[in-house]
């Protein structure tokens, strides 16, 4: 597996392409505003096909350029479907956003526990409700990596002031994150990498953060 990420957009919301080196099929996990060039320009200089165009949730600095990736690409997009709402009405979730979008249509929705397949790789569904009603991580158990979005960063979890967000689910989907192997490799929606293991404090999350 080969992950290539960047920040992206006035958030710095991370972007990443998940691929498989035997196929050179590839996965994008969300598409921030002002990413497009950059995305286009990696995936050609390195012959890649993009299957799959995977949303963490549906917040306008995740979804921004998901519009002109999946019409140059063609790219399937996929999210969950308690979050389509802000994806094929943009602002409908009533956070504040100075840049306008057009709306897309998802080509299928995502639940938990479903397996992605990106060529020969295998990519799990994990549902973590909270931030966003329909936010979720993507998990590579044979390569230990986790694709958080804003569900959990270094340090931190996702802001549960927000008008769709759903605080009392929070607590629990952090408990299935820290099931997971302690060395699994944490890749959030912003900032810096870290790992199960080094956040320790999860068993106290709602202790902290409630």
């Amino acid at each position: 597996m080969t992950v290539y990420t960047f920040p992206s957009g006035p958030l710095d919301t991370n972007i990443f392409v998940v691929s498989c080196p035997k196929t050179n099929m590839c996965a994008i996990i969300d598409a921030p505003p002002g990413c497009f060039e950059k995305l286009s320009l990696y995936l050609e200089k390195n012959k890649l096909t993009p299957t799959k165009l995977l949303l963490t949730h549906s917040h306008w600095d995740h979804i921004g350029d998901v519009a002109q990736v999946k019409k140059k690409f063609l790219t399937p997009v996929l999210i969950h479907r308690d979050d389509v709402g802000n994806l094929e009405k943009p602002g409908s979730d009533r956070l504040p956003c100075w840049i306008e979008f057009p709306p897309v249509h998802p080509d299928g929705f995502i639940e938990d526990g479903d397996n992605i397949a990106v060529g020969q790789l295998r990519i799990t569904v994990i549902h973590t409700p909270g931030h966003t009603p329909g936010c979720v991580c993507f998990y590579n158990a044979e390569n230990h990596l986790l694709f958080t979005g804003d569900t959990l960063f270094q340090g931190s979890i996702g802001n549960l002031s927000f008008p769709t967000a759903k605080p009392e689910l929070m607590w629990d989907s952090l408990e299935k994150l820290r099931q997971l192997p302690a060395e699994t490799r944490v890749l959030p929606g912003h900032g810096a990498s870290t790992t199960i293991g080094s956040e320790s404090w999860l068993a106290r999350a709602q202790e902290i953060f409630g």
